[in-house]
């Protein structure tokens, strides 16, 4: 009866949290202390809810709860190993920097496996020389200085990934470095149907708009290449076209009520010299020149041109 009840009311407890809480970290708890999981679970205190659980017993619970909440049927790949739950509806950031936050020094440990390498540094020991061949079945170059051991070139000990054998856990301890920090570390992160790496929380809106404004720009480019008219290539192609009317209207009889200024300037360039006295001191009779000599650079453009994106007037 007992553990009937302690399942029923698991499942009731994580239905409760996944009724009220619309993210989920799915937390590594490795080598994490009960004093770290009470630590933190005080910081997120009112943020948020920690929840452990045998796997067995998590999986069985949400393939219950899946006809209720189908969508977190996909939490189901990552119930795996030594890991629990984070439930919050605040800022994933904060709840994120808060979890890994509570890490402890370790010393390295017989048979454990490295999570980064394990360096020895150069340096005098303060060990008797009688401890000489300690350090030469280890392959560390050592000399006596002063009369202590001291070592004379930097040496990886452990490679990340390989485990602790006992000669190196004890000469690690011997020189009292604590080469790793264990704490709660996350896995992946569920939020609104969603589940994701963690590292997506680092990407902050200026990276997501440069990124989004640069596949508009790609899709506009090959949009006008291949004459297709998408959203993002409308505008040009609308501007282009009105570019070449323009070209053409200046090259011909053709007109209309807001070409006729431009027509009127290139004809008679003198009338409007007091408007742009600036200009005039500066380029003389060159602007109006470099007007025309421009015009007739359109107009030429656009007879030898026979290619026109989406809107072209004269395609």
């Amino acid at each position: 009866m007992g553990v009937k009840t302690n399942k029923a009311e698991y499942f009731e407890k994580l239905k409760g949290l996944l009724e009220t809480y619309k993210s989920i970290f799915i937390v590594a708890v490795d080598n994490v202390s009960s004093q770290q999981m009470h630590e933190i679970r005080v910081s997120l205190r009112g943020q948020g809810v920690v929840l452990m659980g045998k796997n067995t017993m998590v999986r069985r619970a949400i393939r219950i709860l899946t006809p209720d909440f189908p969508e977190y049927e996909r939490l189901l790949p990552f119930v795996k190993g030594n890991v629990g739950f984070v439930f919050t509806n605040d800022d994933l950031k904060m709840i994120r920097d808060k979890v890994l936050a509570n890490k402890i020094a370790a010393p390295a440990r017989a048979g454990a496996v490295a999570p980064l390498d394990v360096y020895v540094p150069a340096g005098n020991t303060g060990m008797e020389p009688g401890k000489t061949s300690f350090f030469q079945a280890l392959g560390i170059p050592t000399k006596i200085a002063r009369g202590t051991i001291e070592i004379t070139t930097d040496l990886k000990l452990v490679e990340a990934g390989s485990k602790v054998g006992a000669s190196e856990a004890t000469l690690l301890n011997m020189l009292n470095i604590s080469p790793f920090t264990y704490g709660m570390g996350i896995s992946h992160v569920y939020d609104q149907g969603q589940v994701f790496a963690p590292s997506v929380l680092d990407i902050d809106e200026s990276q997501l708009l440069k990124v989004f404004l640069s596949a508009v720009n790609t899709i506009a480019t090959i949009s006008l290449a291949a004459n297709y008219p998408t959203l993002p290539s409308v505008i040009h192609s609308l501007v282009n076209s009105y570019k070449r009317a323009i070209a053409v209207a200046l090259g011909t009889e053709y007109s209309w009520d807001a070409i006729e200024q431009i027509k009127d300037r290139i004809a008679n360039p003198d009338a409007y010299a007091a408007d742009t006295p600036a200009a005039a001191a500066a380029g003389g009779s060159s602007a109006p020149a470099a007007a025309a000599a421009e015009a007739k650079k359109d107009e030429s453009e656009a007879e030898e041109s026979d290619e026109g994106g989406f809107g072209d007037l004269f395609g």
